[in-house]
């Protein structure tokens, strides 16, 4: 038996309440619950007959992922959610995207897990449920981690300006700086959730041991970790910045208020 997965990072946030209202499922999402749509509800959406096994897991992170699902729909679905969500990056589609099989092979005699698939010798109905959270939250990660990198590229051009002796930072230019790395901070809240595990894990021992493996083999906690820090880095750097910046502003009015009061000394004589 074969369960395909794809999952895709398109936004920083998607708003699941706002999309549930739209699909008319009657339920209230926290940040910790994707929004999961099949049968009739997909098929809406879709324009077309959905099996059982095909659904859709929707996370407020920005990250979907599809469960056996054809290439078309991926599209489909996309620009449907495009007309309620507007935080929608099509460009981030293929860019932050991975793919992943669940394989149920009786003759397995304990689950294997690699880069592209997980043998397992018997189907639990929380598996796809299990994996799409793992795979969201991967390339979830992903996506922050490039948004992460080009802000320590920039701060890095500014470093090398300091070691050249050029040390002044406009005020424009420093809140730049400040707000790109408040709203990666803001961005970032969801991400707190890598750490927590799917209530099915608290019910069923068998399903918290596959859920760690899983974390583990997709370095979950490793990444968030690493993510944790260059944030904390970031701030310390722009904290930097403005001491230095402030700091050349007060010896430029001292410099200035000598320089008048030698004028104004030249002018009485």
């Amino acid at each position: 038996m074969l369960t395909k997965f794809k999952a895709i990072a398109v936004a920083d946030e998607i708003d699941l309440n706002k999309l549930a209202i739209k699909c008319n499922v009657p339920k209230k999402y926290t940040w910790e619950e994707p929004l999961t749509l099949q049968g009739d509800a997909l098929s809406l959406i879709l324009g077309r007959t959905m099996n059982e096994d095909q659904k859709v897991s929707i996370f407020a992170f920005g990250s979907i992922v599809f469960i056996n699902s054809a290439e078309g729909d991926i599209e489909k679905f996309v620009n449907y959610l495009m007309t309620i969500e507007k935080r929608i990056d099509l460009k981030s589609m293929n860019k932050y995207s991975d793919t992943y099989d669940l394989i149920t092979d009786s003759k397995i005699e304990e689950i294997t897990i690699t880069d592209d698939f997980v043998y397992v010798n018997e189907y639990a109905p929380y598996y796809p449920d299990l994996i799409s959270m793992v795979i969201a939250k991967s390339v979830g990660l992903e996506k922050i981690e490039e948004k992460i990198k080009v802000i320590l590229d920039s701060i890095e051009e500014k470093i090398i300006r300091f070691e050249s002796g050029k040390l002044r930072v406009s005020d424009k230019e420093l809140a730049k700086t400040i707000s790109r790395i408040l709203r990666h901070e803001y961005n970032s809240i969801a991400y707190i959730m890598i750490l927590d595990k799917p209530d099915v894990t608290w019910i069923h021992t068998d399903a918290a041991i596959f859920y760690e493996k899983m974390s583990e083999f997709f370095e979950l906690n490793d990444r968030y970790e690493i993510f944790k820090t260059k944030t904390n880095i970031l701030n310390d750097i722009v904290n930097g910045f403005s001491m230095i910046s402030h700091s050349m502003k007060g010896m430029f009015v001292e410099w200035t208020i000598v320089i008048l009061i030698i004028i104004e000394v030249v002018l009485m004589t």
